[in-house]
């Protein structure tokens, strides 16, 4: 992260985030109430999160029901490494069910979240994907996350950490991140037996 960046998301910056994230359609007038800055000085700063690539669009949610694809379906598709893959990759680009399309490690190349205007329209864009690799397909039955807002990681990781480990075992006075690490293996242990 560059020191423009870190400066960008002081307190003030996240707050905007935050609230873009939730509402993007928010005037430069209403996210200024909500953080304690002027309207100029709100555009600003968002043009300078727009300028570090910090936000990077705005978009629409779209109900998907409404406009005719009810259906949403997870695919996983193993196939030979390398170049292979990349023409994978192109091809999915160009398929415009391919909502979503991740290269990942493991024993799938690719893992992509698609739509369908019915099961007949899934099982012809699963019958077209085939011919690419070995298929996988679950279709979605509810997504209770669907759209998460982010927060700063500090946030989120090093209090949960810490007050995991001193909930767990007191104060740990001296003790870096680093040295949590070992700590948290033993204690997560027994539950990744379990996954």
């Amino acid at each position: 992260m560059t020191l423009e960046i870190e400066k960008l998301l002081d307190d003030t910056g996240w707050q905007l985030l935050q609230a873009l994230q939730c509402n993007a359609r928010l005037s430069y007038s209403e996210l200024g109430q909500r953080v304690g800055l002027s309207s100029p000085a709100v555009a600003e700063r968002i043009r300078r999160m727009e300028d570090a690539g910090i936000i990077s669009g705005y978009h629409a949610e779209i109900n998907r029901s409404k406009i005719g694809y009810p259906i949403t379906a997870i695919i996983r598709m193993s196939s030979s490494p390398g170049e292979y893959c990349n023409h994978l990759t192109a091809y999915a680009q160009e398929i415009p069910e391919v909502l979503e399309c991740y290269r990942v490690t493991g024993s799938d190349a690719l893992i992509m979240k698609v739509m369908a205007s019915s099961v007949d329209h899934l099982e012809s864009l699963i019958d077209r994907l085939s011919s690419h690799g070995q298929l996988t397909t679950s279709m979605v039955l509810s997504a209770p996350v669907t759209k998460r807002v982010l927060t700063p990681v500090e946030e989120v990781a090093l209090p949960a950490i810490a007050g995991f480990v001193s909930g767990r075992f007191g104060v740990l006075a001296g003790v870096g991140l680093l040295g949590l690490v070992p700590i948290l293996m033993l204690l997560l242990a027994p539950w990744r037996r379990r996954l």
